[in-house]
């Protein structure tokens, strides 16, 4: 692995703040919508994780402060963008899609909404955040890999919370009910590792905008699917 360098690109001293901000963006969104919407069931689960890698940041647990702060800031701007274009009457990108549309959907589960957007947001945003990164500080995604794996840290705890908390008590009803092994199949590891061979690929094509573009679309495309998969409606 490459050997982590020090960072001298110029980024503005009040990026340091930049992720409470990206919270606060979240408790307003929040605010306006009802409990059971399932982008707003995604962004308490979402906002939860940025509380609590604001709070890692401020307290020194990242290796590199800067990266770590840059890397999340452009990460959470790809969901805020998303919702900023469904606000305007605009299609989010495709990984979106799925959860917007089925949002109001009687049929679809609290835990479902919830893995629709960490689908979204981890096999697609990512990858395009971590590349995102790299252009602002003038870096190489090996630059960014101990942040990166932090960040993935924190998630899966708190994807074991969702879990636990979003899905009804281990019983032999449980056990038997579809949706147990629908969200059993998707792993958040998977999509991690998913997202870090994505950006790494990307870097590389960087100066290839044809076959960059594509490369992302594609990506785009697929992450969408499988978020349709996961908010297959149950009951009516």
């Amino acid at each position: 692995m490459a050997q982590k360098r020090e960072f001298t690109a110029a980024v503005p001293a009040q990026a340091r703040s930049e992720v409470g901000r990206i919270a606060e963006r979240m408790r307003a969104l929040g605010a306006r919508w009802p409990a059971s919407d399932g982008v707003a069931v995604f962004n308490r689960v979402y906002l939860t994780v940025t509380e609590e890698i604001d709070r890692r940041i401020e307290a020194g647990d990242f290796p590199d402060r800067r990266a770590a702060t840059a890397l999340d800031v452009l990460f959470a701007g790809r969901y805020l963008s998303a919702v900023a274009a469904v606000d305007a009457g605009r299609r989010p990108p495709a990984c979106w899609r799925p959860l917007f549309q089925y949002r109001h959907h009687p049929g679809v589960r609290t835990v479902q909404f919830a893995l629709a957007g960490i689908n979204a947001h981890i096999g697609h945003d990512l990858a395009l955040a971590v590349v995102d990164t790299c252009r602002a500080l003038e870096c190489e995604p090996a630059d960014l890999e101990n942040e990166f794996d932090r960040v993935g840290d924190i998630l899966t705890l708190l994807e074991e919370r969702i879990r636990e908390d979003l899905m009804p008590g281990p019983d032999l009803l449980e056990i038997a009910d579809p949706l147990t092994h629908l969200v059993g199949a998707w792993s958040l590891d998977r999509a991690r590792e998913g997202a870090w061979s994505a950006a790494r690929l990307l870097w590389r094509v960087r100066g290839l905008d044809d076959v960059a573009e594509e490369f992302t679309e594609r990506l785009d495309t697929t992450v969408g699917l499988v978020g349709r998969c996961l908010l297959t409606p149950w009951r009516r």
